[in-house]
């Protein structure tokens, strides 16, 4: 009686693929572009995305997991922003990923990409609102109408927490993941064979 050999959990490829894709990710986070109020935009999720497609949504989740634990090296909200970001990004990947798996077509990642949004966006404002909106309150002690003010400022029907969530991080997170989406959606076939190792497998045929 012979033991078949286990596959391993990860390749060492993979394992090679999701390092690299969280180190860029890491990068990524660190480039902010300010958009409205105190929210900021990064692609640090489009390395995430791009791993979940060519691996699934395991391997995209180390991904997101090893880029959020290296954001506390430089966080600076006591890991308050890198716990919400996680939680938005697993939002994101969960559905887009596992969609993708059932339904390997342009198709099934544009659905996966839609319902992912849909998701971060309503894990973003339930987030802001119970975690990261009273913790900046809190932590640099604001008081919450004071930041329902600065909303108000910008669209006047802001004159509750619950319709600054829903009047500005809403928007700013569903433009956030269309314009990630979109550019995974660019990105994906282009890369398609380095992601899945491809290209190296065709050069070694080639070599022998």
């Amino acid at each position: 009686m012979t033991n078949a050999k286990r596959k391993p959990f990860l390749t060492t490829r993979e394992l090679a693929t999701v390092a690299i894709l969280a180190a860029i990710s890491a990068v990524l986070f660190m480039i902010e572009i300010p958009v409205v109020l105190f929210y900021k935009l990064d692609l640090s999720h489009l390395p995430v995305l791009l791993g979940t497609f060519a691996m699934g949504p395991v391997p995209g989740t180390l991904i997101l997991l090893v880029k959020s634990l290296l954001g506390l090296l430089h966080s600076s909200s006591q890991g308050v922003g890198e716990l919400a970001d996680f939680l938005m990004g697993f939002a994101m990947l969960l559905p887009a990923g596992l969609i993708y798996q059932h339904n390997k077509t342009r198709k099934g990642a544009l659905i996966g990409m839609a319902v992912g949004t849909v998701v971060a966006t309503i894990v973003a404002v339930l987030s802001n609102l119970y975690i990261m909106i009273p913790f900046y309150g809190t932590a640099y002690g604001m008081p919450v109408e004071a930041i329902v003010g600065m909303g108000t400022a910008i669209i006047p029907a802001v004159d509750s927490t619950l319709k600054f969530v829903l009047l500005i991080t809403a928007p700013f997170n569903v433009l956030k993941w269309v314009l990630i989406s979109a550019l995974t959606g660019l990105m994906y076939k282009p890369l398609s064979p380095i992601l899945h190792g491809r290209k190296r497998a065709r050069t070694e045929a080639k070599a022998n």
